[in-house]
């Protein structure tokens, strides 16, 4: 018998390249419930697709929810303390497994060595947007043992780093590419010492379907990335190999670019930098893709859609 998902979200990014690809590798049956808001589109045709219209905070839609029974939640788009727990306390269906789609930012910052997945979790309250996302989250993996365990379901964390890949709407990648082909060059900050990690967005979905219904990931959070690291001298020779583009890079001080006020999209110092250890989900059997090829394959989506 096919296996039943619940994806909450699932129409931008990481949760289209989860859904297209369990979709295509897979006999699974997916539900998908969004929002349908502007641009939320499957672009895949499947017998085995339900689009479900709806908020995941209205109670009486997800209440009307088909199915009794679903082997795996896949939620992507939990962001605030209680998303977990009002999501399971008003689906009628059983639930076998809960995968919940955190983000390395809930850890600790400074503490300066890779960090596992027991690694103390951030405390603080960093105000704005992202200090509001960063605790969200948090709030969250603290909920998610509770709120299964009274479902009477399995739950996982997933815990990705920077993630690039097709049809990223963060301004990260993409912004280099414009640079490239609308001025020929790009700005790198040629005396930053920040490093980050980045996770091609297809390895993140595979790692999704590696933990489904996967026993050994019951009780756990992963970190979702290589223990490797790169700066912006690295991300930009990254970026001339795999676009094949000759573009020119404009050297530029840190100092300059936050007088400023110039948005890059990774941590110009070390003293911004965090390290996280990829090694157990790479143990459970995540093989990520080469980030030569990665790109490339981001790039050419890129011309693609802006052609």
């Amino acid at each position: 018998m096919a296996k039943k998902i619940l994806v909450i979200g699932g129409t931008y990014f990481l949760g289209k390249a989860f859904v297209q690809m369990i979709l295509e590798e897979t006999d699974c049956e997916v539900t998908i419930v969004h929002r349908g808001t502007a641009g939320a589109k499957i672009d895949i045709e499947s017998d085995g697709l339900t689009e479900i219209f709806g908020d995941r905070h209205d109670g009486a839609a997800l209440r009307e929810l088909p199915g009794e029974h679903y082997d795996a939640v896949v939620d992507f788009c939990a962001y605030i303390k209680g998303d977990i727990s009002f999501l399971l306390d008003r689906i009628k269906a059983t639930v076998d497994h809960y995968i919940f789609i955190s983000t390395v930012d809930v850890y600790q910052r400074g503490l300066g060595r890779f960090l596992e997945e027991d690694a103390p979790l951030e405390t603080r309250s960093f105000g704005g947007t992202t200090g509001d996302y960063i605790s969200g989250k948090v709030a969250l993996e603290s909920e998610i043992k509770e709120a299964c365990a009274k479902k009477g379901c399995e739950y996982t964390v997933l815990r990705p780093a920077i993630i690039f890949g097709p049809e990223n709407y963060a301004p990260r990648e993409g912004m280099y590419f414009y640079w490239i082909r609308s001025a020929g060059q790009v700005l790198s900050p040629t005396d930053s010492d920040g490093e980050f990690q980045l996770v091609y967005v297809k390895d993140a979905a595979r790692a999704v379907k590696l933990v489904l219904g996967n026993s050994a990931a019951y009780g756990r959070a992963f970190n979702v990335c290589e223990n490797k690291t790169e700066n912006y001298e690295s991300f930009c020779n990254l970026l001339k190999e795999a676009t094949g583009e000759d573009f020119e890079i404009l050297e530029t001080r840190v100092e300059v670019i936050n007088e400023k006020n110039i948005p890059l999209p990774f941590p110009l110092t070390k003293a911004e930098s965090n390290y996280y250890d990829g090694k157990a989900i790479a143990e459970l059997g995540l093989k990520f893709t080469d980030k030569v090829s990665a790109m490339k394959e981001t790039y050419q989506d890129y011309l693609r859609r802006n052609s």
